[in-house]
């Protein structure tokens, strides 16, 4: 019986997916960018409804910064460059930054 075939199960290794990072985007407050402005990039770039980008802008106001949006890394640096280029385009001042969740 030279030709046997051997039936026993083989072992299969699944790689382990690891899920990607978590990035935060940060809005942080200046005293010269106009709310409105402010307002206006929250809703077009993170496409946030009226209230909830009024709700962002004054808690950056109050608090100095906000998270806006919690994303993969490639999505958070897309969208700080979107909105940071909107500011630029417009003469302000507006700082967007992103960072690694804990």
């Amino acid at each position: 019986m030279a030709n046997q075939v051997d039936l026993s199960p083989k072992t299969v290794t699944k790689p382990k997916v690891e899920r990607p990072r978590l990035y935060k985007v940060l809005l942080h407050n200046d005293d010269y960018t106009p709310r409105e402005f402010v307002v206006l990039v929250l809703k077009v770039v993170f496409r946030m409804g009226a209230e909830t980008s009024q709700r962002v802008m004054m808690t950056a106001h109050r608090m100095g910064s906000c998270v806006v949006v919690v994303c993969t890394k490639d999505v958070a640096e897309t969208k700080v460059k979107e909105a940071m280029d909107l500011a630029k385009e417009a003469a302000f001042p507006l700082l967007f930054t992103a960072e690694p969740e804990e």
